[in-house]
């Protein structure tokens, strides 16, 4: 990495060289990291925790059941009843919509030429 310091000020540089200096004092009094996993390792230990226990993913038995922030079951995993099509597209019959979840291509389409969704119903 290099800086180019030929256009700066005098005051620029003064403040640069301290913000190094300050950074390389940071860089060599902060501990290793082997060093720091190994207090870390320690004190989770001295707890009667596993780093295991406390980092890893949740168990099959938790992940079935996803909560909410209230405390509630999640509904986004849930699987829901089929649902019989509400809307039919008139130009091919076999395109249907339920009315759940992003609207369609082609209902888009004729929504936006005039047609009404009420139109668009099966009866």
């Amino acid at each position: 990495m290099t800086i180019d310091v030929s256009g700066l000020s005098a005051k620029e540089l003064k403040t640069l060289i301290a913000q190094a200096e300050k950074q390389q004092t940071k860089v060599l009094t902060r501990p290793k990291a082997a060093a720091m996993r190994a207090k870390i390792n320690k004190y989770v230990k001295d707890h009667g925790y596993t780093i295991e226990e406390l980092y890893a993913l949740p168990s099959a038995a938790t992940a079935d059941k996803p909560k909410n922030a209230k405390g509630r079951k999640s509904t986004q995993n849930r699987k829901l009843g089929k649902v019989a099509p509400k809307y039919r597209n008139p130009a091919n019959p076999e395109e249907t919509w339920t009315g759940r979840g992003r609207q369609p291509k082609w209902m888009a389409l004729l929504v936006a030429k005039g047609a009404s969704p009420q139109d668009l119903l099966i009866s």
